[in-house]
Formats: structure tokens, sequence, C-alpha cells
């Protein structure tokens, strides 16, 4: 694939680099200003002044995204050649902002009690400290420039034209993250135990990610892709600094996908999380890293493909098998649902292993259909609750089926995309991807992914016949309804069925933004 240059002398001008940075600039913005709302604001204004801005900043955000890409030039450099704006980008972006408008509701939410989240952070669980700060009805409000900010830098990172500015956007949107699964209104030494294990983790992977950017940086004399790529072009491909640095810079790169080896956080993250954060997290914060992975792997190891791809399959075969049989094992349905997740980003680096126009717009497509039906799914479960909260051991939801058949059927509905079967968004994603990885010669790698769907939809089916084919228990839970929940759980919907009937138009945009491939 030829990457498309920015012509020799070709220098924006400072108010067209704006523009160019507008979505991400709307985003951060909006999280300066909720800080703003924080320090300045009276209190009992704070939540629905936080719900206003972060609304109008994505939204606006996501506005400004669909004029840059319905522009005359959707191939742009800015901030000195730092970000790209291309077709898969914007794409992508459009995509995070549109999911994280979703969660947005789910982090909103204050029907089901005061708050999803803790009233006081620094207080120690189960203190009299936490216990007046519940009585006097505080309510943690820095959970939205926190979530802004993250989704500032999710927008950076599949942008990110060299490795310094990736890194960046990689903290950027990590370090709210780390603090935002520790804020947990129940279940409070699960959640901090969650942050804890996530924030030492992530930043074991960032300490690869930056040693394998200074590898680089000694084998091209560059961070940018483009002299990356420029530099194996002319070198080759066997220098022992250029091999080294690729391998812990896909380490830094695949442990933000969850892909196997690297999985070990995502379960217990996922379980221990405010679940409206674990929608966030599964959807946007998967899009942007496979995004980063598309951008580094397309861009500046392109020509080195032959070399990768091997490690990729076995990256890919490993997590596919991994996140399909460990699922099985699982009671809880947010521990499910996370090595779900884990499957799902082998059949991702399915397309990505293609390397080819298939392989880019399939992954585009798949990256869209599956962070829809991931935040349905997480919606469902803040809805299905009992005395302690949100009911996540899966017998607690034997018989749901019987008692709330619109809100069982729904979440089975979720179920059955993640296991690919017709006429869902899984199936028409699963499908392109394939067929894109056989045109690619990975004829085995789709074999395990069609093997490692089999063994997944086993433990689908088993969910949904507990709740259908099962008696309803005596305390079992109750299912609480509100607008912000079931709105996002019925665009969920909405789309995952509709991009399983007519997924053409999905796929078109997605074809025609793989088309304009990436700048350098």
């Amino acid at each position: 694939m030829t990457p498309v240059y920015m012509a020799a002398g070709d220098i924006p001008t400072p108010h067209i680099e704006y523009g160019r940075l507008a979505p991400t600039l709307i985003v951060l913005g909006a999280a300066c200003l909720g800080v703003l709302v924080e320090a300045l604001a009276p209190r009992t204004q704070r939540y629905g002044l936080q719900v206003l801005v972060s609304v109008v900043g994505l939204v606006g955000a996501f506005a400004w995204t669909i004029a840059l890409a319905l522009g005359d030039q959707p191939h742009h450099v800015a901030a000195m050649g730092a970000i790209g704006v291309d077709g898969p980008t914007l794409f992508i972006q459009g995509t995070i902002l549109v999911l994280a408008l979703m969660s947005m509701l789910l982090i909103a939410e204050r029907t089901h009690e005061d708050s999803p989240f803790t009233a006081q952070a620094s207080t120690v669980p189960g203190s009299p400290e936490e216990r007046e700060s519940l009585v006097a009805g505080l309510v943690q409000t820095e959970v939205f420039p926190l979530v802004l900010f993250a989704v500032g830098g999710m927008l950076i990172f599949p942008a990110a034209n060299d490795l310094l500015t990736m890194f960046v956007a990689l903290e950027v949107l990590s370090l709210p993250l780390y603090l935002l699964c520790g804020l947990a209104r129940r279940r409070r030494l699960l959640s901090q135990e969650a942050a804890v294990k996530y924030f030492l983790l992530g930043a074991f992977s960032s300490a690869f990610f930056l040693y394998g950017t200074a590898l680089l940086y000694g084998f091209a004399g560059s961070v940018r892709l483009s002299d990356i790529a420029a530099a194996i072009s002319k070198q080759g491909g066997t220098e022992p600094l250029l091999l080294a640095g690729v391998a812990l810079l896909a380490v830094g790169l695949l442990f933000k996908m969850g892909a196997a080896p690297f999985q070990a956080w995502k379960p217990d993250v996922y379980q221990g999380a405010p679940t409206a954060i674990t929608a966030l997290m599964a959807s946007c914060t998967l899009v942007a890293a496979v995004g980063g992975v598309l951008r580094v792997f397309y861009v500046g190891l392109e020509t080195l493909r032959w070399d990768w791809r091997p490690m990729m399959w076995a990256v890919a075969i490993l997590t596919m098998l991994v996140g399909a049989i460990v699922a099985i094992t699982q009671t809880d349905v947010k521990r499910m649902l996370a090595y779900s997740s884990i499957a799902h980003g082998g059949f991702l680096l399915t397309g990505v292993i293609a390397t080819n126009k298939a392989g880019l717009s399939s992954t585009l497509f798949y990256l869209a259909a599956y962070g829809f039906t991931t935040v349905g799914a997480f919606a469902v479960i803040t809805m299905v609750r009992d005395a302690g909260g949100e009911a996540g051991h899966l017998s607690r939801w034997a018989g749901l089926g019987k008692r709330q058949p619109l809100v069982a059927g729904t979440f089975a509905f979720f179920l059955l995309a993640f296991a690919g079967i017709p006429l869902t968004s899984g199936f028409t994603g699963k499908f392109a991807v394939f067929q894109a990885a056989m045109a690619g010669g990975a004829m085995p790698l789709v074999i395990v992914g069609v093997v490692s769907s089999a063994i997944a939809a086993f433990f689908y089916v088993r969910v949904i016949v507990l709740m259908f084919f099962s008696e309803p228990l005596a305390d079992g839970p109750s299912v609480a309804f509100s607008p912000t929940t079931a709105t996002a759980v019925a665009v969920g919907a909405f789309v995952t069925l509709v991009l399983g009937v007519i997924p053409g138009p999905a796929l078109h945009l997605a074809q025609s933004a793989a088309n304009q491939l990436f700048v350098r």
C-alpha cells in the first residue's frame, strides 16, 4: 500500500492548522472548562454544568470531524507534522466521539442511586468519613473532565505521526482512566484494587513503549514514522536495534488492546471499575488502541511486514483462543465480557495482519460495530440490580427473561452479535476481517478465528439459556429503567441490527476512509 504524502513545501497556515486539530482541541477545551466548573461553580450546580459541557464538547467535536471528512482535501498533516489527519484517522476519531457520547449517558446516570461513583475518592472504604460524605449527598463530578481528558488522548493516539506524540497521547488517555477505575461507589476495595493493577501494569507497558521508541530512534535517527519507514527501506530490516525496538513498541500497543499474553489486567479492571467506565474503556480505548496499531504498522513498519507478521500471527491466535476458552469458566458477567473483549481483539488483529486496503476497511468497520454493541451490553448490566447494586454474578440472571423479557431479549441480542450470528453487526464484521485475511494469505488464521468463534458461542448461549430457560430466583434482581441508560441501550441495539441487516453504507464509508490511506 502506498501512503499519501504532502507536497513538498506545503506549509499550512496557522488557522488551517487549528482547524485540522479542532476536534481534539474542542474536547480538551471542554475538559479544561470542566476543571474551572469544579473550581468556581457552586456544588449544587456542578453536575448539571458538567453534563452540559461534556455533551456539547463531544457533539461539537463530532460535528467538526464530519466537516473535515467532507472537506475537499481530507489528507493533512498538522502540528509541524506530528499529527496526521486522513480518512482512517477521521473514521476512528468519529467512532470514538460517538461511543464516548453513549458512554457519557451511563456516566451521567443518577436514577439508580445518587451516583455510580464514590462521593469522596480520598476517603478510606468503610470509614466514618466515607459514611459522612454519603449522608451529606456529595457527588463526584470530577469524573466528567477526567473522561474528556481521556477522550482527548484517544483522539490524538491514532492520529500521531511520530512516536513521542503517540507516547504523550498514551499517557493523556491512560492517567485519567487509572483514576476513574478506582471511583466506584460500591465494592470500593475491588475498585481500588482494579485501579492499582491497571496503573502498575500500564506503567510497565508505557516503559516498554518508550524503550522501544528509544531503540527505533537509535536505528533511524528520528521518531517520525515516515523517517523510520525510509530508514527501513534504505538499511534493510535485519538490524538488532530495529527488531528489538519493534518488539518493545508492540508490547506497549498490544497491552492497551488487551491482546494475549498482555491481557492479565483486563478482567480485573473491567470487573472492579464502575460499569460506565468499563463501557468507555471496552469501546473507546480499544478503538484508539487499534487505531494506533494500524498507524504504526501500516505507516512506520509497512515495509517490514514480512518480519512482524509472524509475531502478529502468534499474538492473534493466542488472543482468540485465550479469550474464548477462559471466558467459559467465568461466573461474573463483567469478567465474561472482558474475556470476550480479549477474543475480539484477536479478531481485530486478523484484519490488521491482512496489510491491504480490505484489511484496513474491515478493521475500521469491525471497530465501529463492536463498539456500539459493547456500550449497549454494559448499559444493560447497569440496569439489572439487586439490593447490593448491580447483579454481577451470572447466577443472579437466572430467569430474567421470564421477569423482564425485553431487557433479557436485548441483552441476548447483544450476546448473539458478539458471537457473530447472522443479521447482527458481529457477523458482518467477522466476515469482513476473515475475508480480508484470506485475501492476504492468512487462511490458517481464519480457521483459528472460526474455531474461536464457535467456542465463544458456547458461553454466550449459556447465558441466554440461563435467562430464558431457568426459573426466576425468589429474591432475583430487578430492572431499573432510566431515560439515559435506555437511550444508550436503544442506540446500541439499533446500530447492531442495522449494521447486520443493511451493512452496505457503513462498509462503503469504511472503504472510502481506507482508500485515503494514512498520511506520513
